[in-house]
């Protein structure tokens, strides 16, 4: 397998990651590495947005250990973007809802559940490498 990595831009990454939203997100459980999908809500400059839900082993991990890659791959296949950094929480009613907003299927549970076990965490700090085959 060929590893190259290339030379890309910032703005090339997050118009990446913004066309290929699913990834693979890596966590630390005590010193068991533990990965799943999720999909991205949102990339800039200031780091890159998900959400989650407080009662998910993900929101522990990370309270517990906040270094996480993740792992952005293209729809062919033929490249891939890991990305390195630290997540934080952010407490934000009003992203909370527009996300809601944005994403309906996930309504039904926050109308079961509350905003309070709505989770939105932001990785910033982040270091890229981009492969390709």
């Amino acid at each position: 397998m060929n590893k190259n990595r290339e030379v890309t831009s910032k703005e090339e990454i997050l118009d990446f990651i913004t066309k290929n939203p699913t990834c693979y997100i890596a966590t630390i459980d005590g010193n068991q590495p533990r990965v799943r999908g999720l999909l991205m809500y949102h990339a800039d400059e200031d780091g890159i947005l998900f959400q989650t839900w407080s009662n998910k082993d993900i929101y522990r991990q990370i309270q517990q250990n906040p270094n996480v890659e993740l792992c952005f791959v293209s729809h062919n296949g033929s490249k891939q973007v890991r990305i390195a950094g630290k997540a934080e929480f952010i407490d934000d009613q009003k992203l909370k809802e527009e996300i809601v907003d944005k994403r309906s299927f996930i309504k039904p549970w926050v109308e079961e559940m509350g905003y309070d076990v709505m989770k939105v965490f932001k990785v910033i700090n982040c270091v890229a490498t981009v492969w390709t085959p």
